[in-house]
């Protein structure tokens, strides 16, 4: 459990370094493939270009299957495995018409589920969950049956 802490405590060290240099926010990227890589990158050209009112910014490594809003305040990864944390009797809630699975140890973490492939996000405590997954429930629906 302290080398799990220990890792995303760097991780968010790390993101938080890049961000306040102004460059490309570091997010590893999926690596998804056939039908959910094409829904992946139709999902992309429909992200919104702000998203609770924080500026999309690019990542690095280039990604057609990540964005990132903000100083990496909001992350998005397309074609990511199935939520480890999730069983099959859980309850997950829609918002507006997109099923979201919210991760019980990391509460900051969202995972669409029931599409070609599973969509990611992470937001940070400064924005509002139910706002940002509002605003991604349009683009996901169009990319992703």
């Amino acid at each position: 459990m302290h080398l799990r802490f220990a890792r995303w405590t760097g991780c968010a060290c790390a993101l938080l370094i890049l961000a306040g240099c102004g460059g490309a926010v570091r997010v590893d990227p999926p690596v998804p493939e056939g039908a959910a890589a094409a829904a992946c990158e139709k999902l992309g050209e429909r992200l919104p270009q702000k998203l609770d009112g924080a500026d999309r910014v690019e990542s690095t490594p280039a990604s057609p299957y990540v964005a990132v809003w903000g100083a990496g305040q909001i992350a998005l990864r397309c074609g990511v495995p199935r939520p480890a944390a999730m069983a099959a009797t859980d309850q997950v809630p829609e918002i507006d018409g997109v099923a979201w699975f919210p991760d019980p140890v990391r509460p900051t973490l969202f995972t669409s589920i029931g599409r070609e492939a599973y969509v990611e996000v992470t937001i940070g405590r400064e924005h509002t969950p139910q706002t940002v997954l509002v605003d991604l429930a349009a683009p996901v629906k169009a990319a992703l049956p």
